[in-house]
């Protein structure tokens, strides 16, 4: 093991386990009395449990006010809540639902004590001003087990079309006070949600673990989150589960460790190309995720067995491949291997669309090369080459 230099971002205050739900009026009464609650439109606030919640959140002597997130957040939507909720002396922002509500979420409670534009900060398509703080106070709990959104610093924001973006708004400021894992919660999620968004969560814990940022402490939490996804991801998948709720558990503990690890060492090949493809096309993030982890891992080992063959990553991917099959007699070469087909295997398994099912063609790949290395890119074990990124797209097209 080696010990180089490395640092640790700022992570939310953890509370994980079933009910812990019950828990968040209190907290939230530690910083005010009005509550800003951020939902989807059906993932909580359409159940029995909406009303138990909000009653409780009054019981505690808070009132609270209400905004609904439908699809993947754009710029304009945060920018409409900020200057909804801006006079309502909102003291504590609480998110409950998918990454798409943790995300715009996070980003009004950034804005909510300032009032300006999130295009201000938006990273590559903003004005790029320096975002000072202070955040408004800021709960978020999942409700489903894919982004990690609620351990980290970062609010995706997109547009989609020809001139579309997928960017984000990030800063230490902008973490939650409080990450709220309730693994209850997870049990409305269909089948196809749960496929997607499980694919997204292990293929952060795969691309943080090979990154080039990569650290012991980062490698032991990836580690631990992959073993929880290959224990309970198909069990909550098929809806079949050995103990009441343990795939539910499992997942939602290697989705949060999948958000912190991405916090603090980046992504690989995979998330570069998901942001173009999300940007410019109706491609779900964890669609994108799923349907791609295979052919960029096989890329990436090719391009550093013909390159780097003694690239620490090399083992790693090793390591994983044994970890997933349970076949611990394997030399590395057949367990990369392994862990290839393993991939695909599950992709076919659980029927992830391929790219044209979007709209896309050949055609269209230079513009997703010319718009894939941004910052997840640069943490890929190695650099790619277009031709390799092209093969990427060309095998899932």
């Amino acid at each position: 093991m080696q010990f180089a230099p490395f640092s640790i971002s700022r992570l939310p205050r953890i509370s994980y386990g079933k009910g812990r739900i019950n828990d968040i009026p209190a907290l939230a009464a530690n910083y005010g009395r009005t509550a800003l609650l951020v939902t989807g439109k059906q993932s909580f606030c359409a159940t029995p449990r909406w009303q138990i919640f909000t009653e409780a959140l009054e019981a505690k002597g808070l009132r609270w006010l209400h905004f609904t997130v439908s699809g993947e957040p754009s710029p304009m939507l945060v920018d409409d809540a900020v200057s909804r909720f801006r006079g309502e002396g909102v003291e504590v922002v609480i998110a409950i639902g998918g990454g798409s509500v943790l995300d715009a979420a996070k980003a009004i409670a950034g804005l909510l004590p300032h009032g300006n534009s999130v295009m201000d900060h938006l990273e590559g398509v903003g004005k790029n001003v320096p975002y000072r703080g202070p955040s408004t106070p800021f709960i978020a709990v999942p409700t489903t087990a894919g982004t990690g959104s609620e351990a980290t610093k970062n609010s995706v924001l997109s547009i989609q079309g020809p001139e579309g973006f997928k960017k984000s708004f990030r800063d230490e400021c902008l973490v939650p006070e409080y990450a709220v894992i309730d693994s209850d919660l997870l049990a409305s999620c269909p089948r196809e949600l749960i496929a997607a968004d499980g694919m997204d969560a292990f293929t952060q814990l795969l691309e943080s673990y090979v990154s080039t940022k990569a650290n012991p402490f980062t490698d032991a939490l990836a580690w631990s989150g992959m073993t929880a996804f290959k224990e309970g991801f198909f069990a909550a998948w098929q809806g079949v589960e050995p103990e009441a709720g343990h795939g539910r558990a499992a997942m939602a503990y290697a989705a949060l460790l999948s958000g912190i690890t991405l916090a603090q060492v980046g992504l690989g090949s995979v998330h570069g190309l998901a942001s173009p493809l999300g940007a410019y096309f109706p491609v779900p993030h964890g669609i994108a995720c799923g349907t791609l982890v295979a052919a960029a891992t096989g890329v990436n080992i090719r391009a550093m067995q013909a390159r780097e063959p003694n690239h620490p990553a090399m083992a790693k991917y090793a390591e994983v491949g044994r970890l997933l099959t349970g076949r611990n007699e394997m030399d590395d070469a057949a367990a990369r291997s392994a862990l290839i087909t393993q991939l695909a295997e599950w992709g076919e398994k659980l029927q992830l669309p391929r790219l044209h099912r979007y709209g896309i063609s050949a055609e269209d790949f230079p513009l997703i090369i010319g718009n894939s290395r941004g910052s997840s890119m640069l943490t890929n074990p190695i650099v790619l080459i277009d031709a390799e990124i092209e093969a990427i797209l060309t095998e899932r097209l």
